[in-house]
């Protein structure tokens, strides 16, 4: 994608910066406006987030709807979300691997493959694999990843880097000690129970 960016606005360097901007956060153009899924995005706020003045975003936008493979491709952006930000707190794993390019595919492959041969529970996986980037994977486990596995990942050719995200520990940044959640729907029900006896 960077390429394509690249390649239509290497002329045009503050019109880049909003665009990858956009590709980045998964806005979308449509209709001479911005968006996140269906709600749209205010040009100030843009311009004040990615410090260029607002005129730069609309000359943006507007190059984006003329040039027809630009419209294609911004015109269906979308945000992913993601668990990756609150899996520690929910009590969750997070293993983050960075990856040589040329093994790619076989790391991946074989991470999946130890995953499964040693019932991990897997609750999301998010990677990508640009040409211009690192290549990154994270795989969201519902628990806690035995060490054991965790040594024959870091065992499989091709792999830079491997941290792995606990889940957070300190009481204070809790709310219920129950499911150790900021935000405990149980506890919301056990206060009410609590309150009708």
């Amino acid at each position: 994608m960077m390429l394509i960016l690249e390649a239509y606005f290497k002329n045009y360097p503050a019109r880049r910066k909003v665009a990858e901007f956009l590709f980045e956060n998964g806005l979308s153009v449509k209709n001479g406006k911005i968006y996140l899924r269906n709600v749209e995005i205010p040009i100030s706020e843009l311009s004040r987030v990615i410090g260029v003045n607002r005129k730069i975003i609309y000359h943006t936008i507007e190059y984006i709807e003329k040039t027809y493979p630009l419209r294609l491709i911004f015109g269906r952006l979308n945000p992913l979300p993601s668990l990756i930000e609150v899996a520690p707190i929910m009590g969750w794993e997070v293993l983050e691997i960075e990856l040589e390019k040329d093994r790619y595919s076989h790391a991946i492959s074989s991470v999946l493959q130890i995953l499964s041969e040693n019932n991990v529970p897997i609750m999301e996986i998010f990677s990508k694999n640009l040409r211009e980037e690192d290549s990154k994977a994270y795989i969201v486990i519902d628990g806690t990843l035995p060490v054991d596995v965790f040594v024959k990942i870091k065992d499989i050719p091709g792999f830079k880097k491997l941290i792995l995200h606990t889940p957070e520990k300190k009481e204070e940044n809790f709310v219920c000690a129950y499911c150790e959640v900021r935000y405990c729907p149980k506890k919301v029900v056990l206060e009410k129970i609590n309150a009708k006896t």
